[in-house]
């Protein structure tokens, strides 16, 4: 894709907001940027709609920033929290029906292979726990035993977010949330593992508190997806609003959650994939 694709298009910059106009003149695209570089460039905007202290928010910002190949990158989303943030991103995306993103994705996948058959064509599902661990499910693991070349990125808030606070498959036992009142009565669902099991080359659960990690399982997801099969990343994106803590609280909120081992980062390669992990990043050496 060439950049020129998601510039504005031409007698439309005056009406464009200043701050999208921005976006699009000072993104990350063509420039090899990381986590490290952010603030130096624009990935999302910066009055979205998410609310204060959003992990999600944060999570999303450093995943666009982990990109490889941002200007050759589709996403693919679904209803949820994140899906009000897509629009605030300059790069090509797609909102499917909710629970649908896999499906969506893996034809994408396929028919951009026909299509650009000497050029790389990353998708990349990002949606919410919802969508992923509970509504989705089904089509989520269909891809990944169909061995699908997509990547499915899950932005872990645990709960339903955008409606009120329901409790998700990945809201830890006990919980009591706005519209789970009584608390979760099973434990939280142990995705990467089910991940590993189905047939992912790549799963990892990672956090916003620790950037260069994050920025190392997005680019590995991503670049395994390519060549070896599915990948999957679970981003812990605790969520003040339903949690009811305070936004600048957020990071500290997921080290405390690493301390008492409510939630703990993981890698799972399988051995394909560290053969082929361990020749490219040989080279880079």
């Amino acid at each position: 894709m060439n950049k020129s694709l998601f510039k504005i298009s031409p007698g439309f910059e005056d009406i464009m907001p200043a701050e999208y106009r921005e976006l699009v003149e000072h993104g990350p695209y063509e420039k090899g940027f990381g986590v490290s570089d952010l603030g130096t460039f624009k990935e999302l905007i910066e009055e979205h709609p998410l609310c204060a202290g959003c992990g999600l928010a944060l999570s999303l910002r450093m995943i666009l920033a982990s990109l490889p190949k941002p200007e050759d990158t589709i996403i693919v989303g679904s209803t949820g929290c994140s899906s009000i943030a897509f629009p605030q991103v300059a790069l090509h995306n797609i909102h499917s029906l909710f629970g649908n993103q896999n499906a969506l994705a893996s034809g994408l996948k396929r028919a951009l292979k026909l299509r650009f058959p000497d050029k790389i064509k990353d998708v990349v599902v990002i949606a919410g726990d919802g969508a992923t661990a509970d509504i989705g499910l089904d089509m989520v693991m269909q891809s990944w035993f169909r061995r699908e070349n997509i990547t499915t990125i899950m932005l872990d808030n645990e709960a339903y977010a955008n409606t009120g606070g329901q409790e998700s498959g990945m809201s830890p036992q006990g919980t009591i949330l706005n519209m789970a009142p009584t608390g979760k009565k099973f434990p939280k669902i142990s995705l990467p593992e089910i991940a590993r099991e189905a047939g992912c080359a790549y799963a990892a659960a990672v956090s916003p508190a620790h950037p260069k990690r994050l920025e190392k399982a997005v680019r590995r997801a991503i670049l395994l997806a390519r060549e070896i099969g599915p990948t999957y990343i679970q981003v812990f994106s605790p969520c003040p609003t339903n949690y009811k803590f305070k936004p600048h609280e957020t990071i500290a909120r997921i080290k405390q959650r690493e301390k008492d081992g409510t939630f703990s980062i993981k890698e799972y390669i399988s051995p394909e994939a560290q053969e082929w992990l361990a020749q490219i990043e040989e080279v880079k050496k």
